[in-house]
């Protein structure tokens, strides 16, 4: 079995982790990582992952690293321990380090791919990216592929294309969490409780995603059939394209897409 390295383990880190151990692909004990904050440490070690003394202990006791510190930490990172990363292999899901750019940053024998998951790996209900230039070897990279099949849905990606559709899948599940909320407030404000107000906002949007993803349906037919004419559904839709849904999502996503710090 391969020993799996974190170094970083923050939000999409710790997603990952959650999700490999509860799908059983990994055990804890196949897991070793290290993080300079002592409460993401502290959670490591509730998961019955391994805690390292250090960096240095990752990289040597793993034989795949997943890389998960902030981007401005990357650089510094790879300097400091390019020796022990020579004949390694690194999954980054760094934003902003893809193939190009770690081939500039490590040494020629480590090899590297990037990957671009999102939070509801968590759950099993991941949507992950991987790109399609990488120097792994076949049987690294059919591990990687399983390993986020096993958390969710995997997509291997032209190179050019991965910020982009990133976008959608990585900062989506925001914009998807702001409409269950926004669809529980409507009907909190109409007497229905909050809990029950959730549940159906939450189940409602995953039905219907799945409804589509299963039939292959456009949309927009999809739609079309649940309204009914001179029925309070498309009543809804009017008030919906009163208040510019469509350009609103579509706003937010070029906005997400152009981001500059």
């Amino acid at each position: 079995m391969v020993k799996l390295g974190f170094i970083g383990f923050g939000n999409m880190a710790g997603a990952i982790a959650q999700g490999i151990i509860q799908s059983a692909f990994l055990k804890p004990c196949d897991c070793i990582g290290y993080d300079i904050n002592d409460e993401m440490m502290q959670k490591m070690e509730d998961m019955g992952i391994e805690r390292a003394h250090n960096i240095k202990e990752v990289i040597d006791e793993s034989e795949l690293i997943l890389i998960g510190v902030k981007p401005q930490g990357v650089e510094t990172l790879l300097n400091s321990y390019r020796e022990q990363l020579e004949e390694k292999a690194i999954i980054s899901i760094v934003l902003g380090y893809d193939f190009e750019k770690y081939q500039e940053l490590l040494p020629a024998s480590t090899r590297h791919v990037f990957v671009m998951p999102n939070t509801p790996v968590r759950v099993g209900q991941g949507m992950s990216l991987i790109e399609e230039r990488h120097s792994l070897k076949e049987e690294e990279f059919k591990f990687v592929k399983d390993m986020f099949g096993a958390i969710g849905c995997v997509e291997v990606v032209s190179s050019h294309l991965m910020a982009t559709a990133g976008t959608l899948s990585g900062c989506g599940p925001a914009f998807v969490y702001m409409m269950i909320e926004a669809l529980a407030d409507g009907v909190v404000k109409e007497g229905v409780p909050r809990e029950l107000a959730y549940q159906l906002a939450s189940q409602t949007l995953v039905g219907a995603a799945m409804m589509q993803k299963i039939t292959h349906q456009h949309p927009g037919v999809l739609k079309d059939q649940v309204c009914s004419p001179g029925g309070s559904t498309i009543c809804g839709v009017e008030a919906l394209e009163k208040g510019q849904l469509r350009a609103t999502l579509m706003s937010a996503i070029t906005a997400a897409v152009h981001y500059k710090k």
